[in-house]
């Protein structure tokens, strides 16, 4: 009886690793903002859920110190691997909110971004905002939930592995960051170019003029009407995006089996 219930809370404690680890490094869950006893708490109560709804499930886990350990690592950078991911797609459009921001002459106009840490401008900053909006809106913090849930399902407690196909996966993630990044950005950049040659014609006509003293008000307020124009369309790709993440996370919590 002892080791049964020894066995119990072992496995219940491995799921926690997987849940907090996920929760610590996914979108919103991982927020500063968000203190580290309620992620400690949230991430404790839905883990007894898992354990409970997972009964029909053998798991044996070896109880010396080495083996838990090398366990409890996979299951820290299984759940490390499924929270980050989601982090690209806000990336792509933070990185495009940059961008913009830059071709606007927004550059020297730097703000502190609480979400990823590092500095960004008022543009990215917006867009951002705006895809936390969608996530809530479209309940992507639900499907955090539920594919944690689903994880186990395929990969069992200390079965995940380091795949060839994982790696690929992960890195073609990654390089999707600045393929997003331009496509998101592509409208400013094309109205911009023609801006910049439209610029250096009047610079060739007109050389005693301070072309960019004279275009800047121009080129920063035609970035906002733009925006202001194409941002239906932003929300409607963001969710696109958003909601296509449900693929891509499967595809990664699949590439994690050896025979995924």
């Amino acid at each position: 009886m002892t080791d049964i219930l020894v066995n119990d809370f072992v496995f219940i404690i491995m799921i926690f690793l997987r849940v907090f680890s996920a929760f610590a490094t996914a979108p919103i869950f991982g927020h500063q903002s968000i203190p580290v006893t309620i992620k400690v708490f949230l991430a404790m109560m839905i883990s007894y859920i898992i354990g409970l709804s997972l009964h029909d499930i053998n798991v044996n886990i070896p109880l010396d110190i080495w083996s838990m350990s090398l366990i409890g690592i996979k299951e820290v950078l299984t759940g490390t691997i499924i929270g980050f991911s989601l982090n690209f797609i806000f990336y792509g459009i933070s990185f495009a909110g940059h961008i913009m921001g830059f071709q606007m002459g927004l550059a020297i106009s730097q703000i502190f971004d609480p979400v990823t840490e590092m500095s960004g401008n008022v543009v990215g900053e917006i867009l951002v905002f705006a895809a936390f909006m969608v996530f809530f809106i479209i309940n992507g913090h639900h499907y955090i939930i539920q594919a944690l849930a689903y994880s186990f399902r395929i990969i069992p407690v200390g079965g995940a592995q380091l795949t060839g196909t994982l790696t690929g996966i992960l890195i073609d993630y990654s390089a999707g960051i600045f393929v997003l990044a331009i496509k998101i950005s592509s409208p400013i950049l094309i109205s911009f170019f023609l801006v910049q040659v439209a610029e250096g014609i009047l610079a060739r006509a007109l050389p005693q003029m301070q072309v960019f003293f004279v275009t800047q008000p121009i080129k920063l307020g035609l970035g906002f009407v733009l925006i202001s124009m194409i941002i239906p369309i932003y929300i409607y790709v963001i969710k696109n995006l958003l909601k296509g993440y449900e693929d891509s996370l499967l595809n990664i919590i699949k590439g994690m089996v050896e025979n995924g």
